[in-house]
């Protein structure tokens, strides 16, 4: 297990690829959402070495043309889920125990995958699926994607070199051993490299999963595991399952072999798992890891200082790329007075000058949000905003569901620094701005930190540096991922690790090896070469 016996390849970022009018990734990408737009794939569960197509199916359509359907999945019952953990436990034993370097080589293998032969065909998938468009579609499926295999394996080999101090007489070292049992992967719909790394990072320090991908993600779900396959996992290594998320997971959570869920999606759901996993704790084998990456109400805040372009751009990435339906998406936003009409002026307009349409066309930066459900409550949060007396809808409020899920990108500015948009989190793209007095720097700092029960993401802009001091021991509890002079969204692998505290999760940093840390249970081993053989110390005397 010791780094030193091998050089492995040292993690670099992936390139983002400009898909510029005339380029030949932008050819590539474009052949290939042809192509599948009219694929109608058939997506089976995946459990050991089958496919199982159980003939209870539903369909697989695009947020963006939502009567357009591109394939269909098969949904699990319980005696599948059961055979899932039957068939990971078998698996168990030959994967936990093949080399380390093994199990490296083949996810390295899967990032050169990606960035290679399938990079079209997985943004192309996510662009259908998740109405990403091109370059919200290469940012994640394609380069974060591979970030996290890739760094992944760097970070694994900087645990197994972690190893503690020994002498001449005795050999100590540390045995990173997987979770004894099986761990449960649960994955959103709003980022297929979150759909892979959270399996694969419980996979590659050796543990097997039962994977359960979002209803809304199957279709790109289905390219990951076109890419495990070619890269070799085993077969039982990463079970893939689809269907009723209560069954499931009641299914998953009543075995005694369940050693720790890995999940990212609503806060609800995580503190309802916590709950399940609580009551069934004296049932189980050991004390399963619980990792979560939940919701956010993030923010951005200016200081009279800050430079108004700045603060736009800002708040226009980041509250509205891909839709808004990001966790770290920026949904509240609270700016000077002085600074205000300047703000105000300058983010209409860009508003304005958004394209809003199939992510097909590479001109749209706004396209679909991803289901009916998502649509019907951003609409209803918009229409009781027009009838709200302490709100003013600046820009946007529209929408229409005629042939997408569209939700013109809409900016509330309010009197009521805890108005109910302030507060909840709604995934969509949707901004509610409070105008604060100047002199109430400090005192809105405070608001900020107290107006949510969320702390993952957030931003200070500011050209004083002293505003910035201020404000980062301020919000030291508010945001577990802190961004200055930037957007809160965007964390990169390796650069920025990932997660919040507070109602957005447990903290435990995707793209670090702080994370992967949660997949191990380390096993102490002291080795004495001179061993006594005598019980008499000399204070005993004779």
């Amino acid at each position: 297990m010791l780094k030193g016996f091998f050089h492995v390849p040292k993690a670099v970022n992936e390139p983002v690829k400009s898909y510029a009018p005339n380029s030949t990734e932008k050819a590539n990408v474009l052949a290939a959402y042809k192509e599948m737009w009219n694929s109608k794939i058939e997506v089976p569960l995946y459990i050991g070495s089958e496919q199982i197509r159980t003939g209870n199916t539903r369909n697989m359509t695009a947020p963006h043309d939502h009567k357009h359907i591109v394939g269909t999945y098969h949904i699990a019952e319980k005696s599948h889920i059961e055979r899932a953990i039957t068939n990971a436990l078998e698996a168990k034993t030959k994967w936990a125990n093949l080399a380390w370097e093994q199990r490296a080589a083949i996810f390295l293998k899967a990032a050169e995958l990606i960035a290679g032969p399938y990079r079209a065909k997985i943004n192309a998938a996510t662009m259908i699926a998740q109405s990403k468009n091109i370059y919200q579609a290469e940012i994640d499926a394609s380069c974060e994607l591979i970030d996290f295999l890739r760094y992944n394996v760097e970070f694994m080999t900087q645990i197994y070199n972690d190893q503690p101090k020994s002498d001449s007489l005795v050999w100590n070292r540390l045995e990173y051993r997987p979770l004894e049992g099986f761990v449960y992967a649960i994955t959103p719909f709003n980022f297929t490299a979150i759909a892979a790394n959270l399996p694969a990072s419980a996979a590659m320090m050796g543990n097997v999963v039962i994977w359960k991908p979002s209803d809304s993600q199957v279709f790109s779900a289905k390219i990951i595991i076109d890419v495990f396959k070619e890269a070799g996992v085993p077969d039982g290594v990463i079970n893939v399952v689809f269907g009723d998320a209560q069954m499931i997971s009641d299914t998953v959570f009543a075995s005694r072999d369940f050693a720790g869920v890995h999940f990212t999606g609503s806060t609800h759901v995580f503190k309802d798992i916590w709950k399940t996993i609580g009551t069934n704790i004296h049932h189980y084998k050991t004390y399963p890891r619980i990792v979560g990456e939940t919701g956010g109400k993030d923010f951005i805040v200016a200081h009279p200082s800050a430079n108004v372009k700045q603060v736009v751009t800002g708040i226009v990435r980041g509250a509205f790329e891909f839709q808004g339906q990001k966790c770290s998406a920026a949904s509240r936003t609270y700016i000077p007075q002085s600074l205000w009409n300047e703000v105000k002026s300058q983010l209409i307009f860009d508003v304005k000058s958004l394209k809003i349409g199939s992510p097909e066309d590479f001109g749209n930066f706004i396209t679909a949000v991803i289901h009916e459900g998502s649509f019907d409550k951003l609409a209803k949060y918009i229409d009781q905003a027009k009838a709200d007396s302490d709100v003013e809808i600046i820009v946007g409020g529209n929408y229409d569901k005629s042939v997408g899920y569209f939700i013109e990108p809409t900016v509330i500015v309010t009197t009521n620094p805890k108005y109910t948009t302030m507060e909840t989190e709604l995934f969509g793209p949707i901004v509610t701005i409070y105008v604060y007095e100047d002199a109430k720097w400090a005192e809105t700092l405070r608001l900020v930190d107290q107006t949510s029960e969320y702390a993952l993401t957030g931003a200070i802009f500011s050209l004083d540096r002293y505003a910035i001091e201020e404000a980062t021991i301020a919000l030291q509890n508010a945001a577990g991922n802190l961004y200055v002079n930037d957007k809160p969204t965007g964390a990169v692998v390796g650069m920025q690790p990932f997660g919040g505290a507070r109602a957005s999760g447990t903290n435990d940093k995707a793209g670090s090896a702080l994370n992967l840390l949660r997949w191990v249970s380390p096993r102490t081993i002291k080795e004495t070469f001179v061993t006594p053989e005598d019980y008499r110390y000399p204070f005993l005397g004779e």
